[in-house]
């Protein structure tokens, strides 16, 4: 097996062996150091908040405050009051001056989540603060300099949303220096192995459990199971089966019921496709490629679709275990 590409700064680490995400290490990496906005765009659960922490780690300002924000949970009525802060007296209430998260952020870096939820109006002002390094408190008379590097993520399609009218085309230019597009975990199904033991010595070391490993039928489930909740379900799913745990290994009815149910494919009868006990994770993974080559007549971009990995992927892993074009 591959050894996976680590990434460390401070307390985050991001693992990959995909070249999929060894892409996107490499750019965080390049973007990181500079001052440039950046907006991360994939599915939910891909790792956009680790990521934007990442940049912020390997930034000059990796020691001021990191603040994240998700746009989408905060009421229309108080984002603004949120972002920028109030006055004392600027309503009901307000007996004191409160500094926004942008404040709060300043030298460092704020991180906006789900900036497609934002309300347009807020959208507005968050332009104006992009533009002028300025922000105005809620009943402020003159505003306050702040010095803010703006990550924000989505898992929206910005572009559709301009085109619909709800959300700003100038304010998305501003945001799009550099794009950051994560890959859902079933184009980087590579990276599971690495991720799952990642997320067992965390969980075993959290619960103080003697968990250690997977069972090759584990691995069969994990391997296969289309993850759309992407790294985020990944995370829980193993949570939940160290908890449950009640051997050495994790087995297959450790894992959650819907990665039981949808993990494998489905066998057809008579064919020689059944997983004996006994065999290495890289043995299942060279069988479900053969049978899926089979069931596609051959047609390696069909099979490669039906397998959650690009054309690419598939020729290197068939490479690798000497399968040929047509397994017979």
């Amino acid at each position: 097996m591959s050894v996976p590409e680590h990434r460390i700064s401070g307390s985050e680490q991001i693992v990959g062996v995909s070249d999929a995400m060894k892409r996107v290490l490499h750019l965080v990496e390049k973007i990181g150091p500079t001052e440039s906005t950046v907006l991360i765009t994939g599915e939910s659960g891909t790792g956009k908040e680790k990521v934007a922490r990442f940049i912020h780690l390997q930034s000059k300002r990796a020691r001021e405050p990191f603040v994240a924000v998700n746009a989408g949970a905060i009421p229309e009525t108080l984002i603004e009051s949120e972002l920028f802060g109030h006055a004392r007296g600027a309503f009901t209430d307000a007996r004191e001056r409160k500094k926004g998260l942008f404040e709060i952020a300043d030298q460092g870096t704020i991180f906006l989540d789900e900036i497609a939820e934002m309300p347009q109006t807020m959208q507005v002002r968050l332009l104006r603060v992009l533009q002028d390094h300025q922000v105005r408190a809620v009943g402020a008379e003159m505003p306050i300099q702040v010095d803010v590097r703006v990550v924000a993520a989505t898992n929206k399609d910005l572009r559709e949303m301009i085109a619909i009218g709800r959300f700003r085309e100038d304010l998305f230019y501003r945001l799009n220096v550099f794009r950051i597009q994560l890959p859902p975990l079933r184009d980087r199904k590579e990276d599971i192995p690495f991720l799952a033991r990642f997320f067992l010595k965390n969980f075993t070391d959290r619960y103080d459990r003697t968990v250690g490993g997977f069972s090759d039928q584990t691995w069969g489930y994990l391997t296969n199971y289309d993850w759309p909740g992407n790294i985020r379900e990944l995370e829980n799913a193993i949570e939940h089966a160290v908890i449950v745990a009640e051997g050495p290994l994790l087995t297959p009815r450790d894992l959650p019921m819907e990665i039981v149910e949808r993990g494998l494919p489905r066998l057809g009868e008579g064919q020689d496709d059944s997983i004996p006990d006994g065999l290495r994770l890289e043995e299942v993974e060279a069988r479900y490629i053969r049978r899926a080559i089979r069931q596609k007549g051959g047609n390696l971009t069909e099979t490669a679709k039906s397998l959650g990995i690009s054309r690419t992927t598939l020729w290197r892993k068939m490479r690798r275990y000497g399968i040929p074009s047509v397994s017979g």
